[in-house]
C-alpha cells in the first residue's frame, strides 16, 4: 500500500492576519460567501471587510444558523449559487468551518477556513461532521480535498477563552502517540494509505512543541498576550496535529474519547479534554515506561487538562459505567483496533481504572 500525506493548499498564521484575508481570497475569484455567527461578525467583521474592499473582492456575509446539518448546507448551497459567488469562507468555530467545507464540496468551489479558536486539529482536515437540525450526530462527510486555505489570526485566538486553546493542546497531545501506534501496527491512515516519514516527523514535532511551549503559552494566554510560545502552540494544535492525525492515523486516545461520550456526566467537557484522558489511558494500555507516563500526566496537570474521571465530571465511578465506555471504545469500526495488539472491553476497562488511579496519584503530589 502506498504512503499518502494530505494537507491544505496553503496555511497562514500570524497576529492580525484576518485583515489580509481579502488578498488571499483574490486568488480564487471576485466574490465570496462568508459564513459567520452574529457574535463573530461583531468581533472580526470590520477587519475582514476592510481587507476585501482593499483587495477588490465582493464579500457577502451570511449568518450561520448554528448546526452543520444537511438542511443548513442545502440553504447555503442555494444562496451561494444565487449570488454567483466564486468561493465559500468559514469564519468561527468547528461547525461553521465544517459547514463551509460541505458547501464548497457540493458547489465545487474553493474553501477558505478561518478558525477563531484553536481548540481542535480539525480545520486542516478533509472532513465535515454532519448533525441533524437538533444537533444530534448524523454522519461523517469525507471530502476529496483539504481546504484551499487555512488562516489563523493569533490575535483573535488569544482573545478567546484560554480553556479552548488548552483543549486544543489535549487534542494535539494524542497525535504522536496514536501515530506511533499506527506505525507499529501497520494501520491505514485517514488518507487511505500508510504513514510517510513526513507525517511521523510532524507528529513527533507536535508532541515536542507542546511539551516545550505549552505551559508558557497558557500563562501568556491568561494575559491575552501573543508570544512566540503562543504562536508555536497554535501551529501545533492546528497544523502539526491536523496533518499528523490525518496522514499518520488515529488509534486508542480518540476511540476512548468516543467511549466517554456515552456518559452524560462528560457531555460538558470539550473534545480535547476527553482526548487527553484517552491519551493517558492509551499509554496505560501500551504499558509504557513509567517516565513517559509521568511526563504526560504531569504535563496535563500543569496546563490544566483533566487527568481523572472526576475531573471529567464522573463523580461516581462504577464498573458498569467504565464497561459502557470500554465497549463503546471497542466498537468494530473505531480506531482502537489500530493499536498494535488485541484490545478487548475488559482490557480497556482495566486501563481506564489504572489511568484514573495514576491521575489521582500525580494530582495529589501537585496539590501537596
Amino acid at each position: 500500500m502506498a504512503k499518502i500525506l494530505i494537507s491544505p493548499s496553503k496555511y497562514v498564521q500570524g497576529a492580525g492576519e484576518l485583515k489580509n484575508l481579502g488578498s488571499y481570497a483574490a486568488v480564487h475569484g471576485k466574490s465570496a460567501l462568508a459564513l459567520i455567527t452574529a457574535s463573530g461578525r461583531k468581533r472580526v467583521g470590520a477587519a475582514v471587510e476592510s481587507g476585501f474592499a482593499k483587495a477588490g473582492v465582493d464579500l457577502h456575509f451570511e449568518e450561520f444558523h448554528g448546526e452543520c446539518s444537511k438542511n443548513e448546507v442545502r440553504r447555503l448551497v442555494a444562496l451561494l449559487e444565487e449570488k454567483g459567488c466564486d468561493m465559500v469562507i468559514g469564519i468561527g468555530g468547528g461547525k461553521t468551518l465544517d459547514t463551509a467545507k460541505a458547501v464548497g464540496y457540493y458547489t465545487k468551489k474553493p474553501v477558505l477556513i478561518c478558525p477563531t479558536i484553536a481548540s481542535t486539529d480539525a480545520p486542516c482536515s478533509a472532513l465535515s461532521v454532519l448533525y441533524t437540525d437538533d444537533g444530534v450526530f448524523e454522519e461523517y462527510l469525507f471530502l476529496p480535498a483539504n481546504p484551499n486555505l487555512v488562516l489563523m489570526d493569533t490575535e483573535v485566538i488569544a482573545a478567546s477563552p484560554v480553556r479552548l486553546t488548552v483543549a486544543g493542546i489535549g487534542d494535539a497531545l494524542a497525535t504522536y502517540y496514536e501515530a506511533r501506534a499506527c506505525l507499529r501496527s501497520g494501520a491505514t491512515n485517514c488518507a487511505g494509505g500508510k504513514p510517510s516519514l513526513a507525517a511521523m516527523a510532524l507528529a513527533e514535532l507536535c508532541r515536542d512543541t507542546l511539551l516545550s511551549d505549552g505551559f508558557k503559552a497558557v500563562l501568556a494566554l491568561q494575559e491575552k498576550a501573543v508570544t512566540p510560545a503562543v504562536e508555536k502552540i497554535v501551529e501545533a494544535n492546528t497544523l502539526l496535529s491536523g496533518l499528523g492525525f490525518e496522514s499518520a492515523g488515529l488509534a486508542g486516545a480518540h476511540a476512548i474519547h468516543n467511549g466517554l461520550t456515552v456518559l452524560p456526566e462528560c457531555h460538558h467537557m470539550y473534545h480535547g479534554e476527553k482526548v487527553a484522558f484517552g491519551t493517558i489511558t492509551q499509554l496505560v494500555l501500551e504499558n509504557v515506561e513509567e517516565e513517559e507516563l509521568e511526563e504526560i500526566v504531569s504535563f496535563c496537570i500543569q496546563v490544566g487538562l483533566p487527568v481523572t474521571l472526576k475531573q471529567l465530571g464522573v463523580e461516581e465511578v462504577t464498573d458498569e459505567k467504565l464497561m459502557q465506555v470500554a465497549q463503546a471504545a471497542c466498537a468494530e469500526d473505531d480506531t482502537l483496533h489500530n493499536m498494535p495488539f488485541e484490545v478487548t472491553p475488559e482490557s480497556v476497562c482495566a486501563a481506564l481504572k489504572a489511568a484514573d488511579a495514576c491521575g489521582r496519584y500525580y494530582l495529589s503530589l501537585y496539590q501537596d
